[in-house]
Protein backbone atom coordinates (compact mmCIF):
# COMPACT_ATOMS: atom_id res chain seq x y z
CA UNK A 1 0.00 0.00 0.00
CA UNK A 2 1.50 3.29 -1.13
CA UNK A 3 0.65 6.18 1.17
CA UNK A 4 -0.10 9.55 -0.43
CA UNK A 5 1.11 12.22 2.03
CA UNK A 6 -0.99 14.88 0.31
CA UNK A 7 -4.27 13.93 1.97
CA UNK A 8 -3.05 13.91 5.59
CA UNK A 9 -1.32 17.22 4.85
CA UNK A 10 -4.60 18.70 3.56
CA UNK A 11 -6.37 17.45 6.68
CA UNK A 12 -3.69 18.99 8.91
CA UNK A 13 -4.00 22.32 7.08
CA UNK A 14 -7.82 22.25 7.34
CA UNK A 15 -7.61 21.33 11.04
CA UNK A 16 -5.16 24.18 11.73
CA UNK A 17 -7.21 26.70 9.75
CA UNK A 18 -10.53 25.81 11.37
CA UNK A 19 -8.98 25.66 14.82
CA UNK A 20 -7.33 29.01 14.23
CA UNK A 21 -10.61 30.59 13.13
CA UNK A 22 -12.51 29.12 16.07
CA UNK A 23 -9.89 29.82 18.74
CA UNK A 24 -10.77 33.43 19.49
CA UNK A 25 -14.57 33.05 19.63
CA UNK A 26 -14.24 29.94 21.77
CA UNK A 27 -11.72 31.52 24.13
CA UNK A 28 -13.68 34.77 24.35
CA UNK A 29 -17.23 33.47 24.66
CA UNK A 30 -17.04 29.75 25.40
CA UNK A 31 -16.93 28.10 28.76
CA UNK A 32 -14.39 25.39 29.49
CA UNK A 33 -17.13 22.78 28.88
CA UNK A 34 -17.82 24.20 25.43
CA UNK A 35 -14.12 24.34 24.55
CA UNK A 36 -13.53 20.75 25.67
CA UNK A 37 -16.60 19.48 23.78
CA UNK A 38 -15.61 21.34 20.61
CA UNK A 39 -12.08 19.96 20.83
CA UNK A 40 -13.29 16.40 21.33
CA UNK A 41 -15.68 16.75 18.37
CA UNK A 42 -12.82 17.96 16.18
CA UNK A 43 -10.61 15.07 17.27
CA UNK A 44 -13.29 12.44 16.65
CA UNK A 45 -13.99 13.83 13.19
CA UNK A 46 -10.27 13.94 12.38
CA UNK A 47 -9.79 10.32 13.44
CA UNK A 48 -12.82 9.40 11.32
CA UNK A 49 -11.45 11.00 8.16
CA UNK A 50 -8.00 9.47 8.65
CA UNK A 51 -9.55 6.01 9.00
CA UNK A 52 -11.45 6.72 5.77
CA UNK A 53 -8.20 7.73 4.09
CA UNK A 54 -6.54 4.45 5.08
CA UNK A 55 -9.49 2.44 3.75
CA UNK A 56 -9.26 4.30 0.44
CA UNK A 57 -5.52 3.73 0.17
CA UNK A 58 -5.93 0.06 1.10
CA UNK A 59 -8.66 -0.66 -1.44
CA UNK A 60 -7.74 1.59 -4.35
CA UNK A 61 -5.75 -0.99 -6.28
CA UNK A 62 -8.10 -3.83 -5.43
CA UNK A 63 -11.18 -4.89 -7.38
CA UNK A 64 -14.04 -2.46 -7.77
CA UNK A 65 -16.27 -4.46 -5.42
CA UNK A 66 -13.54 -4.55 -2.77
CA UNK A 67 -13.08 -0.81 -3.16
CA UNK A 68 -16.81 -0.16 -2.70
CA UNK A 69 -17.04 -2.50 0.28
CA UNK A 70 -14.05 -0.91 1.98
CA UNK A 71 -15.03 2.69 1.29
CA UNK A 72 -18.84 2.56 1.61
CA UNK A 73 -18.94 -0.20 4.21
CA UNK A 74 -16.15 1.47 6.12
CA UNK A 75 -18.02 4.77 5.95
CA UNK A 76 -21.13 3.16 7.41
CA UNK A 77 -19.18 1.60 10.24
CA UNK A 78 -17.32 4.84 10.94
CA UNK A 79 -20.58 6.82 11.00
CA UNK A 80 -22.12 4.35 13.45
CA UNK A 81 -19.03 4.57 15.66
CA UNK A 82 -19.17 8.37 15.58
CA UNK A 83 -22.86 8.30 16.49
CA UNK A 84 -22.11 5.90 19.33
CA UNK A 85 -19.27 8.08 20.57
CA UNK A 86 -21.51 11.14 20.36
CA UNK A 87 -24.26 9.49 22.38
CA UNK A 88 -21.84 8.13 24.99
CA UNK A 89 -20.09 11.47 25.40
CA UNK A 90 -23.37 13.35 25.80
CA UNK A 91 -25.41 10.86 27.82
CA UNK A 92 -22.76 9.22 30.00
CA UNK A 93 -20.12 11.90 30.35
CA UNK A 94 -22.31 15.00 30.11
CA UNK A 95 -20.40 16.81 27.38
CA UNK A 96 -21.93 20.01 26.05
CA UNK A 97 -24.23 18.59 23.36
CA UNK A 98 -24.39 21.56 21.00
CA UNK A 99 -20.65 22.29 21.01
CA UNK A 100 -19.77 18.62 20.54
CA UNK A 101 -22.30 18.08 17.75
CA UNK A 102 -21.56 21.30 15.87
CA UNK A 103 -17.82 20.72 16.06
CA UNK A 104 -18.06 17.09 14.99
CA UNK A 105 -20.44 17.80 12.10
CA UNK A 106 -18.62 20.96 11.02
CA UNK A 107 -15.30 19.18 10.74
CA UNK A 108 -17.04 16.17 9.18
CA UNK A 109 -18.55 18.21 6.33
CA UNK A 110 -15.26 19.94 5.54
CA UNK A 111 -13.31 16.68 5.74
CA UNK A 112 -15.89 14.87 3.64
CA UNK A 113 -15.47 17.46 0.90
CA UNK A 114 -11.70 16.96 0.96
CA UNK A 115 -12.17 13.17 0.99
CA UNK A 116 -14.52 13.16 -2.03
CA UNK A 117 -12.11 15.34 -4.01
CA UNK A 118 -9.27 13.00 -3.00
CA UNK A 119 -11.18 9.90 -4.15
CA UNK A 120 -12.11 11.56 -7.43
CA UNK A 121 -8.51 12.58 -8.08
CA UNK A 122 -7.20 9.11 -7.21
CA UNK A 123 -9.74 7.41 -9.49
CA UNK A 124 -8.89 9.73 -12.40
CA UNK A 125 -5.20 8.94 -11.97
CA UNK A 126 -5.94 5.20 -11.70
CA UNK A 127 -8.07 5.21 -14.85
CA UNK A 128 -5.37 7.03 -16.84
CA UNK A 129 -2.82 4.32 -16.06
Amino acid sequence: MKIDPGFPKQIAIAFAAITGLAAYPLARFGTIEVIVAATIGAIISTINVLLGYFSIEYSLNKSYSTFLKAVLGGMSIRMLLMLGALLILIKLFGFHAVALTVSLLGFYVIYLTIEVIFIQRKLIIKNQE
